[in-house]
């Protein structure tokens, strides 16, 4: 048990070892200070030096950490401050920073004196004349500016337009009433002006009620207009469904041909790949039946219509043929248009007897030329190269405006036969292949689905003043800026506006321009006006349920002059009315 006892006291536990270990460690440190302070020990100083050591620590200045750095600034020299080296040497570094920055600085421009222009003042003067003469053209371009009380017609389709205005237009954000009643006013065909009931007749509501517009077929993957758009390219179809999109097509262009046909529908459009069509009912555009007009056309397309039978006339190549000038040229425009006023037809009847007789004279040349004795090949290589001349002039207007076809009266409903049956008007390879022609109608026809235009307003500055502007891109029908600028007309003093036009519909204004513009000689002027307005006043009765508003009908059956042409720009002051170019 002592043997336990004496191992057991020898042994130290943890708590004790860390504490000597601590112990130790003060040892060590306490020691270490005092030698230090034996090896930093001053020497004693006496009374002189302290008092020597207290004046120096009085004028040593104490550095402000948060001054401003004052190193090479140029120091004010004090005459009663004692000679000090340091201060001097600070100030010769000084000087000589600011030496080499001077140095460094590129020197300043001299002005010197022009050589004397004895023209200077004349082109000065010149330069005022030119300036005021620009002017005076202006106002006198302003002066000539044409104001009529009405909006012309403009037949291409646009694609995009922007109003502008010094007041307030209508509000694009809508309300949950107008929103409905725009909607309702559109599908029903409701003249809010006129029909009493309880939808909303805000301006924010009629504008609405003018953004809508009626498409067949509609695929939203697809852009079915401009059908050229670089979206359908690597589309495919397949068989099942170009046999299903062929017969909806199908159905629904019967259906709205015979909208047409009844006056139910004004007008409307057919886009296909290679070409479009405007068909128009009796009394629109100034013509007494119906009719549509084809653009652009081929070589190929033309002779398939005449194999057909179907009789059409070329109006903007006649005005060409009228233009470039011979007697003959002259005679047969002059033939073909006053067939064109009786029958509505007849270039294919001129160019059939033309082919007659030009055939006939052929006859009579080979006969001649074999009389004396021409080789057979020969005469065959005059016969191909002549063939081949008339064939190059007829296809010289491919593809142009001015080889607009009209076809009308009972024509018309042969060209609604063709296009049926065409296999042209469906293409099978290419961009959209399988998918039938794009049908556009302001109002409702069977398989139609509701198109919406969506407008986007702002405020904008211009020459330091501020307008209102409503910009609306997409598909824009003829009616739809009538139907706008009536809006405007009645609650603003003065708007513009500026349209872009779809470019292969362009040539649709100009023919119906130059229809128009034509008269019989049989009758006088005043004959012509008082026919086309008894012509305008029966196209507006016979209109009148079609489902457009009664402004609207008016503009599309008005003729004389001023009633159809091209706009680009549109200005309008109230008590002055429009002008355009």
């Amino acid at each position: 048990m002592s043997s336990e006892g004496i191992l057991s006291s020898k042994w130290t536990r943890p708590d004790d070892f860390i504490k000597l270990q601590r112990l130790k460690q003060k040892k060590k440190q306490l020691a270490a200070r005092v030698n230090s302070n034996n090896n930093n020990k001053r020497p004693e100083l006496d009374d002189n030096d302290k008092s020597k050591l207290l004046e120096a620590k009085i004028a040593q200045k104490r550095n402000n950490p948060f001054a401003k750095s004052t190193d090479g600034a140029k120091k004010q020299k004090v005459d009663d401050q004692p000679y000090d080296a340091t201060a001097c040497e600070a100030r010769n570094t000084a000087t000589s920073k600011l030496s080499c920055l001077t140095s460094t600085r590129p020197p300043a421009p001299k002005l010197n004196l022009q050589k004397f222009d004895a023209q200077a003042f004349a082109k000065l003067l010149h330069q005022a004349k030119a300036t005021q003469a620009d002017e005076e053209d202006d106002a006198a371009l302003a002066a000539r500016q044409k104001h009529t009380p009405h909006l012309p017609m403009d037949w291409c389709l646009k694609t995009r337009v922007r109003f502008f205005c010094p007041t307030e237009l209508p509000s694009t954000q809508l309300k949950t009433s107008q929103l409905a009643s725009g909607l309702t006013s559109f599908v029903r065909c409701f003249d809010t002006n006129q029909t009493e009931s309880t939808l909303d007749i805000s301006d924010a509501t009629r504008l609405n009620q003018c953004t809508y517009y009626w498409q067949h077929p509609h695929l939203p993957w697809l852009t079915l207009y401009p059908r050229s758009a670089k979206e359908n390219n690597g589309i495919t179809i397949g068989e099942r469904e170009r046999k299903a999109l062929a017969e909806e097509w199908d159905y629904s262009f019967r259906g709205l041909f015979q909208l047409l046909r009844a006056r139910q529908c004004p007008y409307f459009y057919l886009c296909a790949n290679s070409f479009t069509v405007l068909f128009r009912a009796a009394g629109t555009g100034g013509r007494p039946e119906t009719h549509a007009l084809v653009t652009p056309s081929t070589r190929g397309m033309r002779s398939a219509l005449q194999q057909e039978g179907i009789e059409y006339s070329m109006p903007l190549k006649q005005q060409q043929d009228a233009g470039e000038g011979g007697a003959s040229n002259g005679s047969f425009t002059e033939e073909t248009e006053a067939n064109t006023s009786d029958s509505g037809t007849g270039l294919a009847n001129g160019q059939a007897k033309d082919i007659d007789h030009i055939s006939d004279e052929d006859d009579d040349d080979d006969a001649w030329l074999e009389s004396l004795g021409v080789d057979e090949r020969e005469l065959r290589r005059i016969q191909t190269t002549h063939a081949r001349k008339l064939q190059a002039a007829e296809m010289s207007e491919d593809f142009s405006d001015n080889s607009l076809l009209l076809i009308e009266g009972v024509e018309c409903q042969g060209f609604f036969s063709y296009l049926l049956n065409a296999k042209s008007t469906i293409t099978s390879v290419g961009r959209l292949a399988g998918v039938p022609p794009t049908l556009l109608a302001p109002v409702a026809f069977p398989k139609a689905t509701m198109q919406h235009l969506v407008p986007r307003s702002k405020k904008v500055r211009l020459d330091g003043i501020d307008y209102y502007s409503i910009d609306i891109k997409g598909l824009l029908l003829p009616t739809f800026l009538p139907s706008v600028a009536m809006l405007l007309c009645e609650t603003r003093h003065t708007f513009s506006a500026t349209l872009a036009s779809s470019i292969n519909t362009l040539s649709f204004t100009k023919a119906t321009q130059k229809l128009l513009e034509t008269t019989t000689p049989a009758k006088s002027k005043e004959d012509v006006e008082n026919d086309g307005g008894c012509l305008q006043v029966f196209g507006e009765q016979n209109l009148s349920d079609c489902g457009l508003l009664p402004a609207v009908v008016g503009a599309i059956c008005r003729t004389g002059q001023n009633a159809v042409g091209l706009l680009e720009r549109v200005c309008y002051q109230k008590g002055e009315g429009y002008a355009w170019s």
